[in-house]
């Protein structure tokens, strides 16, 4: 294949969780989580002046709220019919990106409202090499000073919010689906299911349970992705405990998508019908948690 550099702020897709999709929150958030979700203008505004003291331009630019709907609610909260009438188009909603690009709000694509495009990738657009990585280098240490300023976080610089964020959000996850017996025996019962149907499943802990598949195909998108540039190793390092991985996404047309996203509906079927049980009972609480952690974060 012919290897050709693309735009590594547009294609490295920092992945955060995987699953049957995110759900709506089935838990009160807690105190001051929603004070911090509030100050995302202010988070925006205050990166601004950041980026600005240290030389570069950068607009502040809150992402519209996604649209709900009741599908939507109903599949998110592991209803079984809702689950399966998306998954039988879009798998586990890794190569169906590629294939329904507006549809999913694939990065790499305009969407049809002009106002829901952050201007901020037009900026990046139009730096070197070496101008991108010297403002994606402030810009990352831009937003830890004002989420530290701003949310009474106690991050490191250098280190990255977003990646910070997931970390915490799947470390949480992790302790405390995994601890959870009626989880425990669901996803046990799942697992035997899986490998009943011919599926190797190498951990059978709830919270592996509910992304193996998403995580299966994420990988084969990273492989694909990394075949396509000069600039990233061809071969994905290990993944650490509650680190979400970096996802180098591919150009792909929708017609060279679809082989892969066929194989991916019919994993995604079989997770399901295994798993019909452990969603209902997995998916909220998962969601309350990660609802809980991203506002602390501001997100």
């Amino acid at each position: 294949m012919t290897r050709k550099t693309l735009p590594a702020a547009l294609l490295a897709l920092a992945v955060l969780c995987g699953c049957g999709g995110a759900a709506e929150s089935a838990a009160p958030p807690s105190p001051g989580a929603g004070a911090a979700k509030d100050k995302k203008p202010q988070l925006e505004a205050a990166k601004a002046d950041c980026m600005k003291q240290k030389g570069f331009q950068y607009v502040p630019y809150v992402y519209p709220e996604p649209k709900e709907d009741e599908e939507g609610r109903r599949r998110m909260a592991g209803d079984y019919q809702a689950m399966r009438k998306f998954r039988e188009k879009n798998g586990f909603g890794v190569f169906a990106m590629h294939v329904y690009p507006k549809e999913l709000g694939n990065p790499q694509v305009k969407p049809d409202d002009p106002g829901e495009v952050n201007p901020n990738w037009k900026i990046q657009s139009s730096l070197s090499k070496a101008q991108l990585q010297a403002y994606r280098k402030a810009m990352g240490a831009c937003e830890i000073t004002t989420a530290n300023q701003l949310l009474g976080l106690d991050l490191k610089q250098g280190t990255d919010l977003m990646r910070e964020m997931s970390k915490a959000s799947n470390r949480v996850v992790r302790t405390t689906v995994n601890s959870d017996p009626e989880l425990v025996e669901l996803a046990a019962a799942m697992a035997t299911c899986l490998k009943g149907k011919g599926y190797a499943i190498a951990d059978a802990t709830p919270k592996s349970m509910s992304d193996r598949g998403h995580k299966e195909f994420l990988a084969q998108e990273d492989k694909l992705g990394r075949a396509q540039m000069d600039d990233v190793p061809d071969v994905a390092p290990a993944p650490k405990e509650d680190e979400a991985p970096m996802i180098y996404a591919p150009t792909l047309t929708p017609e060279q998508a679809r082989p892969y996203l066929a194989k991916e509906v019919k994993a995604a079927l079989d997770d399901l019908e295994c798993g019909k049980d452990f969603y209902p009972a997995y998916l909220p609480k998962e969601s309350a948690i990660r609802q809980q952690v991203n506002e602390q974060y501001g997100m």
